[in-house]
């Protein structure tokens, strides 16, 4: 069977030889504490699934590309009362089923193949920004990250060829945070070089110290050439609804309508009831926030008190330690029933980190202090 060949360049996910593992280990009754996968076991706030029971329909009818003018509105408010931004709901919110799906098919609605676009975006980073811009069809380029993992308007080469640049905010992997001033340089640079800016900010709501900036802030009013990428997985737990929303510029909003209308990609109406309740409320995602911060709190010393050096991770739902020989670290620990992602699976950069996304409670992060002594203590 011929198949895309894009798809044999990509390979397998390569946290996928560490889950299989963990699988054995778990079928051979041995228990695993499993920090790999960034999806939280905390319960979804049981206001959210009501909302959704409630809004199934008896006759069910297809959804519209453009969502509900409530969960609009919805979205809108949060915006305002989140990061002080004035939206228009008609004109610059599309819902999406999810972040990962508008990511990935974002550069189709942009990238001339013909033309040769370039799509750039940071290395550590979610493997989506290159996956979805090499099946549009675009050139790729990773623009590496070290420091504190922040990506700036200095470190892109070469803007005039470039068509998209994604950055990341609280950043996967590391949980580095990008300010305000950085944002403002960014926006400049992509407005004078006509680049859309894509800010993926689905982890905006979980942080420790100063609540983190949104692109939206410094992209003013008409937000041109700038689009910011939100989700309801972190901030309300409600990973599996895959449910989420892009905002910003006018033309760019009607252009990913257009396009997403061809594919016939919307989330269902009483998935978007339910997004309608979790945007609509604060104080269920200030309590998940308090979670991830107990997580954090119970594994950060571990490593520090070894150490290991704990870079960026104040922001989003993962630590990001350096260790020196990531594969080695992470096999130590699986050895010891524990599931931790190496940092090159993310991309160049990554080498010499361990990623832990904070989904086993509390007590599980506990259990874990113990193994991360014994396995990893130099």
């Amino acid at each position: 069977m011929r198949t895309n060949p894009i798809l044999d360049r990509l390979g397998s996910y390569q946290l996928a030889e560490l889950q299989e593992k963990a699988r054995a280990m778990r079928a051979a009754g041995l228990p695993v504490v499993d920090f790999s996968i960034g999806d939280p076991r905390e319960p979804t706030p049981p206001f959210i699934p009501a909302a959704l029971k409630a809004a199934v329909p008896e006759v069910s009818q297809y959804p519209t590309v453009s969502g509900l003018p409530e969960l609009r509105r919805a979205v809108a408010d949060y915006l305002e009362r989140r990061f002080g931004v004035a939206v228009d709901p008609g004109r610059q919110i599309l819902p999406t089923s999810g972040s990962k799906e508008a990511i990935f098919s974002a550069p189709l609605a942009f990238v001339d193949r013909d033309a040769g676009d370039l799509v750039a975006y940071g290395t550590p980073g979610y493997p989506v920004y290159e996956w979805g811009s090499l099946f549009a069809g675009a050139e790729t380029r990773a623009i590496r990250l070290d420091g504190d993992f922040v990506l700036r308007a200095g470190d892109v080469p070469g803007w005039d060829r470039v068509k998209m640049l994604w950055i990341c905010s609280p950043h996967n992997p590391t949980g580095a945070t990008t300010g305000r001033e950085d944002l403002a340089a960014l926006v400049d640079a992509c407005r004078e070089h006509d680049v859309l800016l894509c800010s993926d900010e689905c982890y905006a709501d979980i942080y420790e110290d100063e609540p983190p900036p949104s692109v939206l802030e410094v992209a003013g009013p008409g937000m041109e050439n700038v689009i910011a990428f939100l989700s309801l997985s972190k901030r309300s737990g409600m990973t599996g609804y895959r449910s989420g929303a892009m905002v910003g510029d006018a033309a760019a909003i009607d252009v990913l309508r257009r396009m997403r209308s061809s594919v016939g990609t919307a989330p269902a109406e009483f998935v978007q009831a339910a997004a309608v309740a979790a945007w609509s409320d604060d104080e269920h995602a200030a309590r998940r926030r308090e979670v991830f911060a107990a997580k954090r709190r119970v594994l950060r010393p571990a490593f520090e008190e070894m150490g290991y050096e704990v870079v960026g991770s104040r922001s989003g739902i993962y630590l990001w330690v350096r260790v020196g020989d990531d594969v080695a670290a992470a096999s130590a620990l699986l050895d010891g029933g524990v599931v931790v992602s190496p940092g090159r699976v993310f991309g160049p950069g990554g080498e010499g980190f361990l990623r832990l996304a904070l989904v086993p409670d509390v007590e599980a992060c506990e259990r874990s202090v113990e193994v991360v002594r014994a396995c990893l203590n130099p």
